[in-house]
């Protein structure tokens, strides 16, 4: 396995990895995810990878098939006059594989981010993480993670 900024030859596989992730949150929140849907076109795929402050980070075995990806955004906070000035890496999405979890595929491109955020002299990785995904809380706790804040929500019925 090797893990490699994306080019435009992995959207494909990438799509179908998107697909699986808003597979998981459309069944987990119907109210909120369309089923069938994804989270991104190719045309913003493509920009997205253009862009040097939001790298996405593919897994690929010997074939180059993509196994899982990491979406990552850069940010920084300067000159603001309630915070620190900070430099973080946002994983906007990391997803593997269903036919390929339990590889430790996921540890992997978790540990090749924090390599490039301390490359790029960032002080922290942060993501947001949907309740429903119970899996997906776990294994970030398992890298390490834990609760910088919550988002907390009540249901109106209407």
């Amino acid at each position: 396995m090797n893990i490699r900024r994306a080019n435009e030859r992995d959207i494909a596989g990438i799509n179908a990895l998107l697909y699986q992730v808003h597979r998981i949150h459309a069944e987990g929140r119907p109210d909120i995810f369309r089923l069938g849907n994804k989270k991104y076109n190719d045309e913003e795929l493509c920009a997205i990878i253009a862009n040097v402050t939001t790298p996405i980070f593919v897994a690929v075995d010997e074939n180059e098939t993509v196994l899982g990806y990491a979406f990552c955004i850069y940010e920084e906070v300067k000159n603001n006059p309630s915070l620190m000035d900070r430099k973080t890496v946002y994983i906007d999405d990391l997803c593997v594989d269903a036919t390929r979890r339990g590889e430790h595929i996921g540890t992997a491109l978790y540990d090749y981010v924090k390599e490039e955020a301390k490359r790029e002299e960032c002080s922290a990785v942060t993501l947001n993480v949907w309740c429903l995904n119970e899996g997906a809380m776990r294994f970030y706790e398992k890298c390490g993670m834990k609760p910088l804040k919550v988002v907390m929500e009540q249901e109106l019925l209407l």
